[in-house]
């Protein structure tokens, strides 16, 4: 029988991983003096990956002459540091339990740096990710709303597009799933509000992370897989 396979975003769907991110980024605008981001900032820049939240933070994006310096300064202290404060949301880790249970197959695509992806999957979800996808644009993997990402997690766990099923936090998840021809369920305890994502396309809404059991059972249910 085909795999059932559930493809996560990570930071605001699986993780909370705001604080360690926003500090990180004020850390490497402080290193050139330039003005701090509120975590609401923060908020609101995050979802296309680190390069683009550091071009959001810093004065004139990409322009800007430092630009390239701060991204690599937020790289180096977050890699020392994005365990400070993250933690996965409440009710995660028992969803992805009842997952595995459950028979499904769990994949990650993000689009953070793939060593982070992978490093924080290791962490905080150790034998319960079956595969985790970061970003790697230099080895020619587009980041979300690419279905690249999603393309290798179908390759690799030898599934089908109809058998899975996308869940994020953010417009840019909403449309990778539609561009990788599969269904998104929208979590409403990440970085936007369920009228942001309303307006971005969402039409699947779950509260808390059961409620994606719920949704699983009546619309995508799981069956025996052969590996």
């Amino acid at each position: 029988m085909n795999k059932k396979v559930i493809i996560f975003d990570l930071d605001g769907t699986l993780l909370n991983t705001l604080e360690d991110l926003a500090n990180s980024t004020n850390f490497a605008l402080q290193t050139f003096s330039f003005p701090t981001k509120t975590i609401d900032e923060i908020r609101n820049f995050v979802g296309d990956g680190i390069a683009k939240l550091i071009e959001r933070a810093i004065p004139d994006g990409k322009f800007n002459p430092n630009y390239n310096s701060c991204l690599e300064i937020f790289k180096q202290h977050y890699s020392k540091n994005k365990y400070n404060k993250t933690a996965p949301y409440n009710g995660i880790l028992p969803l992805l339990n009842s997952l595995k249970t459950k028979n499904y197959k769990i994949a990650v695509v993000s689009n953070k740096f793939d060593t982070a992806v992978k490093e924080l999957c290791q962490k905080y979800f150790p034998d319960l990710i079956d595969l985790a996808v970061g970003e790697n644009e230099n080895c020619g993997i587009k980041k979300k709303p690419s279905p690249d990402g999603i393309n290798i997690v179908i390759s690799r766990l030898t599934a089908k597009n109809e058998n899975c099923v996308y869940v994020g936090d953010s417009d840019v998840d909403i449309l990778t799933a539609k561009n990788a021809n599969m269904p998104c369920i929208s979590v409403l305890w990440g970085f936007r509000d369920k009228e942001f994502l309303s307006q971005h396309g969402a039409s699947i809404f779950v509260n808390k992370p059961s409620e994606i059991i719920d949704f699983l059972e009546k619309n995508f249910a799981s069956t025996t897989q052969i590996d």
